[in-house]
């Protein structure tokens, strides 16, 4: 693939960059045997792992290791105005399943009534993966909390494969959320589900010069935390700066080597620190695609590179696909998976 059209001037500093922080052998890297090779010595179950496979196993990326998955949440997370009113065919349920089958996904994730409503006819054709909590925003003033609006039992009962959960890390409610989504999470072992977390880190004081719920510690500690109550796949924010811990007085506790030995400024050393923190990469992580711009494309194409260079699974893009023309959602996706694909684009 033509990479130096959507990277322009990074091309090189992205493509030929050596990671000399954690070396790449020293990661659980994806590929086509990652449910035997790692996750077969853990304590999942055997359904657990089907379940694992089937994503594995499905769309373009099929037999790679590395995952493209379609959310769409955003219609309770972002309300559905503001998500649909670009593109108000994806107010039905239908086309959000259709973009992640068009678009190759190996599965969709959306919310209990997104899939509900045509599970009967998409959920033996495409894994499902069950969004249970959201934040919502219609109490006044605004809010930011994540609550259950499913049961685990109801993703089961629709015939999915997999649940996911968000935590706001570092919010006052986040006690809360932990534990609650560590039972969701261990029924849905029980049942044979995997699970997904979104590993956000949400308090207004983290935002002081510059945006630190996106730096690399915080992030990369946020994971830690996901792979403790025992996600599967983690996601999370791709980092842009680093230094939450030394930021704030009295915050945690961390060390100078992550900062002068564990980590660079370059995203994909960045990023490396993240996968570390998924216990070296046995939970596998997927970046966030972010929100939709004006360079939709370019964004994506530097996401994927980052994050597979970086050692982690893949990419989840919603805005930047359902927020457009379908044909043209379907043209996004192909190419956060042509990165995975292409053999050149190497680990760093």
């Amino acid at each position: 693939m033509q990479l130096e059209k959507y990277l322009k001037d990074e091309t090189s500093y992205l493509l030929d960059h050596v990671c000399g922080t954690i070396p790449k052998d020293k990661i659980n890297l994806p590929g086509p045997d990652f449910t035997d090779r790692i996750m077969a010595s853990s304590d999942r179950s055997n359904r657990v792992l089907g379940s694992l496979q089937q994503i594995f196993d499905h769309g373009r990326l099929s037999g790679t290791g590395y995952l493209s998955l379609l959310p769409v949440d955003q219609g309770v997370e972002h309300s559905a105005g503001a998500s649909f009113a670009p593109n108000p065919e994806y107010f039905d349920p239908e086309n959000i399943v259709k973009l992640a089958i068009e678009g190759g996904c190996n599965a969709v994730a959306s919310t209990l009534g997104v899939l509900g409503a045509v599970s009967r006819k998409y959920a033996h054709k495409i894994p499902f993966l069950v969004k249970l909590n959201h934040n919502e925003l219609l109490t006044y003033p605004n809010t930011f909390d994540q609550i259950y609006f499913a049961q685990v039992e109801q993703a089961w009962d629709m015939g999915a494969v997999a649940i996911g959960a968000t935590i706001y890390f570092g919010s006052p409610e986040s006690d809360r959320q932990i534990m609650e989504t560590s039972k969701a999470f261990r029924r849905a072992h029980e049942l044979g589900m995997a699970t997904v977390l979104w590993c956000y880190l949400r308090n207004d004081a983290f935002k002081k010069d510059k945006d630190y719920s996106v730096s690399a510690d915080l992030t990369g500690q946020a994971n830690h935390l996901g792979v403790t109550i025992e996600a599967d796949i983690i996601k999370q924010k791709q980092p842009t700066n680093n230094g939450g811990f030394l930021a704030f007085d009295n915050f945690g506790k961390t060390n100078e080597l992550v900062y002068s030995k564990l980590t660079t400024d370059h995203p994909i050393d960045l990023t490396r620190y993240q996968v570390a923190n998924c216990y070296m990469g046995r939970a596998g992580l997927i970046n966030s695609g972010g929100a939709s711009g004006k360079d939709d494309f370019v964004g994506a194409a530097r996401t994927a590179v980052i994050n597979k260079r970086a050692g982690g699974m893949g990419l989840i893009s919603g805005r930047k696909a359902f927020q457009r023309p379908m044909k043209e959602g379907v043209k996004l996706l192909h190419l956060i998976q042509d990165v995975y694909l292409d053999e050149s684009i190497t680990i760093a």
